[in-house]
């Protein structure tokens, strides 16, 4: 846990993305990211100066391999209220529009049940699990597939809700959430999306393993061109 909390912290201090009295939903989906980051913050309310309250969120896509049982026993094991709600997203994008890129139509319809869910119970803050993986990859999908340059900002204000999206996995690579869920003996949901593993994301999660191999510094340089090179990353502007 302290790898994952220095990692935590540093994304948290850098970025200001906690203040005293804040309220954050947790978006919990099964997966190792989402477990990692809902036990960090846990042990992160124990310590942090700041005080803040968590609640942890989850949408139920529709599909057979969804396991809200197993959710509610994390909660339930960290003393963490949950709020699932039901939805149609499995319906809507895989047996009635028949999506061949899925991701981005199901992410949307996740977006607006997740805020629906944080205005009714009353957080300021949500919190998304991507780790630094996440970070790169979008870098390249944006670049190679669209021709622009961008990933997802550290934080965002939605004006439209009042609230603000923070991400405080963002310095966490994806090896350190698989270390802990490991080291830790915790299970994770065997299956969080039909997606998993076949997407383009998951191409650029090789091209940046296959070019790691060639070019050491690859992850680290990437990781500095967006921090100083993209508005919303550069800490001098915080």
């Amino acid at each position: 846990m302290q790898r994952i909390l220095s990692h935590m912290r540093k994304a948290i201090e850098e970025y200001n993305m906690i203040d005293e009295g804040d309220k954050i939903a947790v978006c919990l989906s099964g997966g190792k990211d989402s477990i990692t980051m809902l036990h960090a913050f846990k042990s992160l309310q124990r310590f942090y100066p700041k005080k803040f309250e968590v609640v942890a969120i989850s949408i139920n896509p529709g599909f057979e391999f969804f396991d809200t049982k197993f959710l509610q026993e994390i909660c339930d094991n960290l003393d963490i209220p949950l709020f699932i709600e039901e939805s149609h997203a499995k319906e809507i994008v895989f047996d009635i529009r028949k999506e061949k890129n899925p991701c981005s139509l199901c992410a949307n319809l996740r977006r607006g049940i997740i805020n629906s869910i944080a205005i009714r119970e009353g957080c300021n803050k949500i919190a998304l699990g991507h780790n630094q993986d996440d970070v790169l990859e979008t870098f390249l999908l944006n670049l190679l597939y669209t021709g622009n340059i961008g990933t997802f900002a550290p934080m965002s204000y939605m004006d439209r809700t009042k609230i603000t999206l923070i991400r405080p996995l963002i310095y966490t690579p994806e090896k350190e959430t698989k270390r802990f869920i490991k080291k830790n003996n915790l299970s994770v949901m065997p299956k969080v999306c039909p997606m998993d593993g076949t997407s383009k994301r998951e191409d650029m999660k090789q091209l940046i393993y296959s070019l790691g191999k060639k070019i050491p510094m690859v992850r680290a340089n990437l990781f500095g061109a967006i921090q100083r090179n993209l508005p919303e990353w550069k800490l001098d502007n915080k």
